[in-house]
């Protein structure tokens, strides 16, 4: 493991020589900075420089390097993965992917390691230090295989966990439904008890007025007009007497 981390060290002095002639300040600086251990004032100088160079790879592989020796492993791996996209020679690859293979050891990600690892020597076939340290990450992996059984008790878990919150849901459209049938079971009960109570009453019609209730009233009329004419008859008849026969 010393010599993964040593190695972050021997990239860094070569990254730095290549940008000592150009105008970027900042780089050498933290250069200076990271030599002397001052991580965080290295780390400073590096963010600055990555500002003025955005599309360069060096300062933000440079950063991952300050950043992993303050202990914040996920960040450096962040920007070592940001020196890769960057990246515009087989060299810088190598070194992007020597020092992700170096955060995911740190990680116990074996198998990612791994495969990092082997990436770099795609890129440098040369490299004993990688090689050496994609050696050490296959041992690794030998020697501490993924745990599938624990994958499949999380796997397992999660679904009975998943299915508790189905049955749940399931329970709680049940619960709904019976509360939506006992409030129109109760809603049909009230019509019935109206209707009953209703029951025997006449029941208004459109207009106001049932047919057969309009039928009795023309009758009634009718009659009232039959006993007004016989009674003017009746009158008429008083009114005009026969005149008695002569009794010759």
């Amino acid at each position: 493991m010393k010599k993964i981390l040593l190695y972050s060290l021997i990239l860094i002095s070569f990254l730095a020589k290549a940008q000592e002639k150009g105008k970027d300040k900042n780089l050498p600086k933290g250069n200076e900075s990271f030599v002397e251990k001052k991580y965080a004032d290295a780390e400073a100088e590096y963010r600055i420089s990555e500002c003025k160079n955005p599309k360069k790879s060096i300062a933000p592989y440079n950063l991952g390097n300050a950043i992993y020796r303050q202990n914040q492993n996920n960040e450096a791996k962040y920007h070592y993965a940001k020196a890769l996209k960057n990246a515009k020679t087989r060299t810088e690859k190598h070194l992007a992917f020597h020092n992700i293979g170096n955060t995911l050891m740190k990680n116990k990600d074996y198998s990612g390691a791994v495969e990092a690892y082997k990436n770099a020597l795609r890129n440098n076939p040369a490299d004993e230090q990688t090689r050496y340290n994609y050696a050490l990450a296959k041992k690794m992996l030998e020697d501490n295989p993924p745990k599938k059984d624990d994958d499949k008790s999380k796997d397992k878990k999660n679904q009975k966990e998943d299915e508790k919150k189905n049955k749940d849901k399931k329970d709680d459209k049940e619960k709904d439904k019976d509360k939506d049938k006992d409030k129109k079971g109760q809603n049909d009960k009230d019509k019935k008890d109206d209707k009953d109570k209703n029951q025997g009453k006449p029941q208004p019609q459109p207009g106001g007025i049932s047919k057969q209730r309009l039928e009795n009233l023309l009758d009634a009329v009718n009659n009232e007009e039959k006993k007004v004419q016989d009674k003017v008859n009746k009158q008429k008849v008083q009114a005009n007497p026969k005149k008695a026969e002569k009794d010759w």
